[in-house]
């Protein structure tokens, strides 16, 4: 199939479900997309047993889309940016101490926890797993997935102190978790194309992604932000073109100088967000961009979901009878290393006077929704890892597992 015809066939697919979906399902558009996508996946994989041609057909469809490609290096750039553009900055800035710490300390602690527990856990259940790749399994599990986080916090009455303190983590720890992937991935590979692996190598690598990521945003966003403040906002069709612009560059600027594209999109949308500004500063973005990257973001949110649903064709592939007990102890570790790693630096922030709204810690552990970033990652690694398979199918029960009954249940447990 060319690329045409997967686009067509895709969003073909986002139309049909979301139809059946609002009509009859009427759960969240993420939910609810997912939920059908993988109800077909299921169908199809039974119905090979009978027609094995339909089955591999289906495969060989589902593996053409190449989704590390397809959302980490185009989807993710434009949903992390259209999300931060609708965030409060002035509140984000009245939050950012728990903020910051959330997303750097507490991924950092989620990962190492579900590293090293999964390396204790593995041998129990008959696999054997070195510990740089159960450490690297906790890298690509630990960020919360922005889109799927963002997308339920709207439609629930949360204070909006609690509400900033999810968006604005959810935006971050995504960047800084695939900073942290990249970097154990690096020592996993003897250094990779970044050369000896050392102490110094690993706080350089991080340091120049994150920091990197960080300014190459601001830069952008200041830029775009004078930019849109000196067009008429006559020229609507001018503004989106510049903001499109903005993102595909600087997108492709940070692959090119290897630094954190995620967190440079999210900075750079709050930079160009009007949300949280003054009345004179709000209107250098004018409505109709905010219209036209809200109508991107629910297609976008719609194709990936759907697309994540369509990965159990391929999980199916590999599977082994012993990953039924690998696929329920990964979940169980993954929630209760969130509860820690939200759990402790939250803790410690009261103890020096940090004041958190009741049941910050329960709602933040059980709204920690993963998402395609987690897949896509897992997705990545190349076959000549020897855990790959069960990194990836404890991925998927995770990742399935999070949106699909932590994402019915976050609501109820929200009020």
């Amino acid at each position: 199939m060319g690329i045409l015809d997967l686009i067509t066939l895709l969003i073909f697919l986002a139309a049909v479900f979301t139809l059946v979906n609002i009509t009859v399902l009427k759960l969240p558009s993420t939910i609810g997309l997912m939920a059908i996508a993988l109800a077909s996946s299921v169908g199809i994989v039974l119905l090979g047993f009978v027609m094995p041609s339909i089955l591999n057909g289906a495969e060989h469809i589902v593996q053409e889309f190449d989704f590390k490609e397809v959302l980490l290096n185009v989807m993710l750039n434009f949903l992390l940016f259209a999300g931060a553009l609708s965030v409060d900055l002035s509140r984000l800035l009245n939050e950012k101490l728990p903020v910051v710490i959330l997303a750097t300390v507490g991924t950092l602690m989620s990962t190492f926890i579900v590293g090293y527990l999964m390396f204790f856990a593995f041998p129990f259940m008959g696999v054997e797993v070195e510990l740089i790749y159960c450490l690297l399994f906790g890298a690509l599990i630990s960020p919360t997935d922005p889109i799927a986080v963002l997308s339920l916090v709207k439609k629930v009455g949360l204070a909006k102190r609690l509400e900033i303190k999810i968006a604005g983590e959810s935006l971050f720890n995504d960047g800084v978790g695939v900073v942290i992937f990249l970097t154990i991935l690096g020592i996993a590979q003897g250094g990779g194309e970044h050369g000896e692996v050392s102490a110094m190598s690993v706080a350089g690598l991080f340091v120049t992604e994150v920091f990197g990521g960080l300014l190459l945003g601001a830069l952008f966003g200041f830029m775009g932000f004078k930019l849109l403040n000196y067009i008429d906002n006559d020229h609507v069709e001018l503004e989106v073109l510049v903001t499109l612009t903005l993102v595909m560059v600087g997108g492709r600027l940070a692959e090119l100088i290897h630094v954190s594209a995620p967190l440079g999109m999210v900075v750079m949308g709050l930079f160009i967000g009007n949300q949280g500004r003054s009345e004179h500063l709000a209107n250098a973005t004018g409505e109709y961009v905010y219209k036209f990257w809200h109508l991107l973001d629910e297609a976008l949110n719609a194709i990936l979901f759907i697309l994540i649903g369509l990965e159990f064709i391929v999980i199916t592939q590999t599977f082994q009878n012993h990953y039924l007990l690998i696929m329920p102890v990964a979940i169980v570790v993954v929630l209760f290393a969130r509860f820690l790693g939200v759990s402790i630096p939250i803790t410690i922030l009261q103890a020096f006077g940090k004041k958190f709204e009741k049941k910050t810690i329960m709602i933040l552990t059980w709204g920690g929704l993963r998402g395609g970033i987690s897949v896509a990652l897992a997705l990545s690694l190349s076959d000549s890892i020897p855990a790959k398979d069960v990194i990836v199918t404890a991925t998927y029960a995770v990742v399935v597992f999070s949106i699909l009954v932590q994402g019915l249940t976050i609501e109820k447990i929200m009020k």
